[in-house]
C-alpha cells in the first residue's frame, strides 16, 4: 500500500522536466506575489523553440523572466498581467510585444479567465507534505484553488522556507501531477518608512476610522502611513486582500483584535499576505489568520457584511465629478485594478449604514509638476472607481466626503483639498466646465 510520503516521491520531478510539459497555443497560470514560483518561471524561456502562443497569466509578477522580457519571446510567450509590477511595465515601455493586461476585478479575475478557457497549466509553490499528506499553499489563495481545481496539469514548486497557514490553504499531494523542490527566502516586501506628506494623509485617515471598525488596508507609503496613524484606535478588525506587517504590529500593540467583528470573529481574513521575513515567522501555523479564497474575501456582498467596514485604497488622480484612476496614466497601464473597486464597492454598501471607502493620495505628482485632483481624467485614463462609489477623497491638505455630493458640491470640496498652488487654475477650469 502505497503511503503519502510514497506519492509525493513518486511525482517530485525537476524544473525544466516540470516545464517541458507546456504546450503550443495554449494557458498558464501562476500563483502570485510572494506565492510566486520563481524556479519554474525562471526556466520557461528553454521552451522558447518548442511552443508557440503561450499566453501565462500572473499578478504583481516579481522578477523580469526572460520568457517576457526578451523581444525573441514575441510569438512564444506573452505575460497576460492581472497588475502589472516594474518588469512588466519595463516590457512596455521597450514594446517587446510580450506582455498584455487582463482587466478585472481581483474576486473575479481567476473565474473570468476560466470561463474563457480551461488552464493547460498551473504552476504555484507550497509548503513540504505533512503527516497527513497535506501541504499548504501558505501564502496566497487569491485564485490559485480554482486553477488547481480546473487545470489539466497541476506543478507545485515546494519550498521549505514557507510558512504553513491555515483557511482553505491545504491540497493533497494526490491532486498534484508534479512537484518541484525550490528551497528559497520567500519575496518579502519592505515597510517604507513615511514621508512627511504620507504622514500627514494618514493621520486625515485615521480620523475617518472608528473604533471597531473592520478595515482592509491596500499596500504602499500611505497605507502604512495610515496603519501608524491607527495605534490610538480600539478593538480594530481586519477583512483584507492582504496582509501586510502594520497588521501584525498593530496586532501585536492590541490595537487589532478583531474581537467586534461580525464575520469571522476573533480572526483575520485575507487572501494573500506579502512582507516581512518576520511577517512570515509569525503567520507560521498562526490560528489567528484565516486565509480564504478571493471570490468570498472580495466579494461586495460578503465585505458588506463586516461591522464598520473601511476599505483603505490610494489612488492616481480624482476628477471633479469624482472618477478615480488608480491603475493607468492616460492609455499607459501602470498596475492594475486589484481589489480597489471590490472593497470600496463593499465598504459603500455596508449593511450596517456604517460602511467609508477611502480614497487617497497625495496632492501633486510627477515632482510636484501637476495634480492630482483633475477637472477631467488624463484622455484614455481607466476608470478604477466609479464615482458613484467614491466616498472619501484625501489628500495631506485634507478630506473630501463625496458621497451623495452634487457634482458643484464635489468639485468645491476636491478643490479644498487641491495643492494650494493649483487651485485658482482648478476653479477656473471648474467654471469653463460648467461645474461652479
Amino acid at each position: 500500500m502505497f503511503t503519502n510520503q510514497d506519492i509525493y516521491l513518486s511525482k517530485r520531478v525537476s524544473i525544466d522536466e516540470a516545464v517541458s510539459h507546456m504546450r503550443s497555443d495554449s494557458d498558464i497560470v501562476v500563483a502570485q506575489c510572494a506565492s510566486e514560483p520563481q524556479g519554474c518561471m525562471s526556466r520557461f524561456h528553454i521552451m522558447k523553440d518548442r511552443v508557440q502562443d503561450v499566453k501565462v497569466f500572473s499578478v504583481l509578477t516579481l522578477q523580469p523572466y526572460e520568457f517576457y522580457m526578451k523581444p525573441e519571446m514575441k510569438g512564444h510567450f506573452e505575460l497576460c498581467s492581472w497588475f502589472h509590477a516594474p518588469g512588466s511595465r519595463q516590457a512596455l515601455k521597450n514594446k517587446t510585444g510580450t506582455v498584455t493586461y487582463v482587466p478585472n476585478m481581483l474576486h473575479r479575475a481567476g473565474l473570468d479567465r476560466i470561463s474563457v478557457r480551461r488552464p493547460h497549466i498551473f504552476f504555484g509553490t507550497c509548503t513540504p507534505p505533512d503527516a497527513h499528506g497535506f501541504v499548504s499553499l501558505s501564502l496566497g489563495i487569491t485564485y490559485e484553488k480554482e486553477m488547481i481545481e480546473n487545470a489539466e496539469i497541476v506543478v507545485l514548486e515546494v519550498n521549505e522556507k514557507l510558512p504553513r497557514t491555515f483557511g482553505d490553504t491545504h491540497v493533497h499531494v494526490s491532486d498534484v501531477d508534479f512537484f518541484v523542490e525550490h528551497h528559497q527566502d520567500p519575496p518579502s516586501l519592505p515597510s517604507p518608512t513615511p514621508t512627511e506628506t504620507e504622514t500627514a494623509i494618514g493621520n486625515h485617515i485615521a480620523s475617518l476610522v472608528e473604533d471597531g471598525a473592520t478595515i482592509q488596508l491596500g499596500i504602499g507609503g500611505i497605507p502604512n502611513a495610515a496603519a501608524l496613524s491607527l495605534r490610538s484606535k480600539k478593538n480594530l478588525g481586519v477583512h483584507t486582500e492582504m496582509f501586510v506587517d502594520s497588521m501584525m504590529e498593530l496586532y501585536e500593540m492590541g490595537v487589532i483584535t478583531n474581537k467586534e467583528k461580525t464575520l469571522y470573529k476573533d480572526k483575520f481574513i485575507c487572501t494573500f499576505a506579502m512582507g516581512s521575513p518576520k511577517l512570515y515567522r509569525w503567520l507560521d501555523q498562526n490560528v489567528a489568520v484565516e486565509f480564504q479564497r478571493g471570490k468570498w474575501v472580495n466579494d461586495p456582498f460578503v465585505m458588506r457584511r463586516n461591522a464598520r467596514m473601511t476599505s483603505i485604497n490610494t489612488c492616481l488622480s480624482v476628477d471633479f465629478t469624482g472618477q478615480v484612476a488608480s491603475e493607468s496614466i492616460g492609455s499607459q497601464q501602470y498596475s492594475g485594478t486589484g481589489g480597489q473597486s471590490d472593497t470600496a464597492m463593499g465598504a459603500v454598501e455596508g449593511a450596517d449604514g456604517h460602511g467609508k471607502s477611502i480614497i487617497a493620495c497625495q496632492s501633486t505628482a510627477k515632482g510636484g509638476e501637476v495634480s492630482s485632483i483633475q477637472p477631467t481624467l488624463l484622455g484614455g485614463s481607466a476608470v478604477t472607481l466609479h464615482r458613484s462609489y467614491t466616498d472619501y477623497v484625501v489628500t495631506e491638505h485634507g478630506i473630501a466626503h463625496l458621497r451623495g455630493r452634487t457634482v458643484r458640491e464635489r468639485t468645491k470640496a476636491l478643490i479644498n483639498i487641491a495643492h494650494p498652488k493649483f487651485r485658482e487654475e482648478l476653479a477656473y477650469q471648474a467654471k469653463n466646465l460648467g461645474y461652479l
